[in-house]
């Protein structure tokens, strides 16, 4: 493991730090986590960005065709 030393502002370290707290979390755990969500979002932000160029809309039109025109049953309606 690795250890790495950031400045941060110290109004977002107390912010950090209440939270870490208040959720049991040490702040090196809670900073890892975090990072770790972050870097998990834009790797699936580019996953999709490549899946989305290999996409064919022509297909996707076809298939949409298929669906028919009716109304949502009762419990698939958006409020």
């Amino acid at each position: 493991m690795t250890t790495v030393s950031i400045p941060i502002p110290d109004s977002i370290l107390h912010g950090i730090q209440e939270l870490a707290a208040k959720d049991g979390y040490t702040l090196e755990s809670f900073m890892a986590s975090a990072a770790a969500e972050k870097l998990s979002v834009f790797q699936g932000v580019d996953y999709l960005k490549k899946r989305a160029a290999k996409a064919d809309l022509a297909d996707f039109d076809r298939l949409l065709e298929r669906v028919p025109d009716v109304e949502p049953d009762a419990n698939d309606r958006l409020d």
